[in-house]
């Protein structure tokens, strides 16, 4: 299973929100490239990028963080947040960008995930954010009456690369995984899933790699990396590539320290 890194871009500063709230904003970096080169140095295979800006202004807002990243580091990068039309995922893409991952317009704009989909082969991913299993939009101000689980499927039909499931309740929060809702998405969709939220520590992710057969292939970890509730290291020994397969799964994290 991939092990992901967050990096949430707010005004060029590195922070993570709780539940999605912008007013509950903590700030681990004012360096955001900075954390992109430590991440690398610490093996990972690949960033997660989210524009909070964008996501609440509806474009693109940290475009010189992003691009100063994608130079810096030697493996892929996806970025969410703001992309509301077919120019703003071109320049992301133009950049250098392996990702563009799209939100709002999954629920508001179908065709036009269609029309990027068929585009760009392959660079289409959609994050689906959800409360109580309907879809947040507009950077998690509103919820929508859409379920996740009928979104997963009409985008999965339309094409995209893979579908990252957000669950807002969990986001920031440390609290674990919704391991009920990834695996009712699981059961929907045959397309790559990227968990994201929640994760507190090395338990949540022997817990979530259980769902790999059913197509959860990767985890995204914000909060807990900047903590120190998981070091990236244990995370990527437990799940990832080289992880040790004979792992009890009831271990917790400080049978890793």
């Amino acid at each position: 299973m991939e092990v992901i890194p967050a990096i949430d871009l707010l005004e060029g500063r590195c922070v993570r929100l709780y539940q999605g709230d912008y007013d509950r904003s903590e700030t681990f970096n004012e360096d955001p490239v900075a954390v992109a080169r430590q991440w690398v140095e610490q093996g990972a295979t690949r960033l997660h990028l989210v524009d909070l800006d964008g996501a609440k202004l509806g474009r693109s807002a940290n475009l010189d963080s992003i691009a100063q990243i994608v130079r810096t580091v030697s493996i892929p990068v996806e970025v969410g947040g703001g992309l509301r039309d077919r120019d703003s995922v071109a320049a992301l893409l133009d950049l250098g960008v392996q990702w563009a991952i799209l939100g709002t317009v999954a629920v508001e704009k179908p065709e036009l995930v269609a029309q990027l989909c068929r585009e760009f082969p392959g660079k289409i991913i959609v994050g689906i954010d959800a409360r109580n299993g309907r879809v947040a939009t507009r950077g998690w101000l509103e919820t929508s009456p859409v379920l996740a689980t009928d979104l997963a499927r009409q985008m999965a039909s339309l094409g995209v690369a893979a579908i990252i499931y957000t669950d807002i309740h969990r986001d920031g929060t440390l609290t674990g995984p919704n391991l009920d809702a990834l695996r009712q998405l699981a059961d929907t969709i045959d397309i790559p899933i990227i968990a994201s939220g929640g994760i507190s520590s090395v338990t949540d992710l022997l817990s979530l790699s259980a769902l790999e057969p059913q197509g959860v292939t990767g985890v995204i970890i914000g909060r807990a990396l900047y903590t120190g509730d998981v070091r990236l290291g244990e995370a990527l020994q437990a799940i990832g590539p080289g992880r040790i397969l004979d792992v009890p799964p009831d271990l917790g994290s400080s049978a890793w320290a």
